[in-house]
């Protein structure tokens, strides 16, 4: 491998063996309210905007993830159907409540609201109508970047339960290109999927435990079909993208 190829590497896996110590309690937190949900038939919200809403899919009908993840989905604030739209739509007041109307979000739920730089407009206002339903809302964020961003303005940080600190620099990218003022590199995708994994796998052992572990199969394995038939059964009423 090249030199830049091992540094990004390297920085990823440094940042990840940080953070397992460094958010540690904030995780088990979030594993707690996850929990409890589940327990109690509530179903978990995944909101971003732009690059963010990989994570919502990442969770979304995953072999090997829990059915009761619910991907809060919308082309305007997503990428595939025009970048520049949605990167001017998540910085829109007004944009997210008609988009979250869809969902039946109910107060007992779990909403994780994902956003790096944790000051546009929509995943302030998931947050704001979280709360205001009732909803646990658990933030992934780079404190430094938002806290960098905001110039006195709210940030995400500021209305989320609990806080996912994901470690990552303003500006996201981690890896200077050679005889460049440039930065290649980002590296909040790679670590927020780690982080939501790492809580669900948790949830995951705590609900086997019970007896009730809702998880999806690989389409290819062996018994996935029936399995995963009764689990979208069970959970299409409030997941309309199953």
């Amino acid at each position: 491998m090249t030199s830049m190829t091992d540094g990004y590497f390297d920085n990823v896996i440094e940042r990840l063996t940080a953070l397992k110590t460094d958010i540690s309690a904030q995780m088990e937190a979030a594993a707690d309210a996850v929990t409890a949900a589940a327990r109690s038939d509530h179903r978990v919200y995944i909101f971003g905007t732009g690059h963010s809403h990989v994570m919502a899919e990442e969770m979304h009908y995953r072999a090997g993830g829990l059915a009761i993840t619910v991907p809060i989905l919308a082309a305007p604030i997503m990428l595939h159907e025009g970048a520049i739209a949605g990167t001017a739509y998540e910085r829109t007041e007004g944009i997210v409540a008609p988009i979250m109307d869809r969902y039946n979000i109910r107060s007992g739920d779990v909403l994780f609201v994902i956003s790096n730089s944790g000051v546009n407009a929509a995943p302030l206002e998931a947050a704001r109508i979280g709360r205001e339903i009732g909803c646990t809302v658990i933030c992934i964020t780079s404190v430094a970047y938002s806290t960098a961003s905001a110039a006195g303005r709210e940030r995400l940080a500021d209305l989320a339960d609990i806080v996912l600190d994901n470690g990552s620099p303003p500006g996201d990218a981690v890896m200077a290109v050679p005889r460049s003022e440039l930065k290649v590199g980002p590296v909040s995708t790679a670590i927020g999927v780690t982080i939501m994994n790492a809580i669900f796998v948790d949830v995951a052992a705590r609900l086997a435990a019970d007896g009730d572990a809702p998880i999806y199969l690989s389409a290819n394995m062996p018994g996935a079909r029936e399995i995963n038939r009764k689990l979208v059964e069970r959970f299409r009423p409030r997941n309309p993208h199953l």
